[in-house]
């Protein structure tokens, strides 16, 4: 995989705003459309503890998400199809989360202050992929490119 490809994949993820997420739990399978943001191939989102795929992500950390565009026509589709594990933030990752957030969503600093409360009480999340292809049918039908991801030492 060139340095272009990967290039071109930090800068999709830059461009876009929503991830559909995809857990499994012990209600089954469920899929959530969440906002995110980025630092190099690390995605951060947020959520309420109280929701599906909040619950099904304290059940099994083991998720799938896709970044693509509304297309009219199959030609045209690209996008991001991955897989990874979740981690719940705390402390100083929280923080820095958050900070990116507000960075990437400027409008969160003109919301009600009962919003600000909600966001500030909600859980956040880093979701780390282990493997990520970006799609590309103006290549041919399905076809997709894996993404060399870093190595990671927790």
């Amino acid at each position: 995989m060139t340095d272009t490809a990967v290039s071109n994949t930090l800068a999709y993820l830059q461009q876009h705003q929503v991830m559909t997420l995809a857990t499994t739990g012990p209600s089954g399978v469920w899929a959530a459309a969440v906002f995110y943001v980025n630092e190099g191939f690390d995605l951060y989102f947020l959520s309420a503890g109280h929701t599906r795929h909040a619950q099904n992500m304290a059940a099994s950390s083991r998720v799938s998400a896709a970044i693509h565009e509304d297309y009219g026509e199959w030609t045209a589709v690209k996008g991001i199809q991955l897989e990874g594990v979740t981690q719940p933030l705390q402390g100083q990752a929280r923080q820095s989360a958050i900070a990116l957030y507000r960075t990437k969503y400027p409008f969160l600093a003109k919301v009600p202050a009962v919003i600000q409360s909600a966001l500030a009480q909600v859980n956040w999340y880093r979701l780390r992929p282990d493997k990520l292809y970006f799609i590309d049918n103006s290549k041919g039908f399905g076809h997709r490119d894996e993404i060399p991801l870093p190595t990671h030492v927790s």
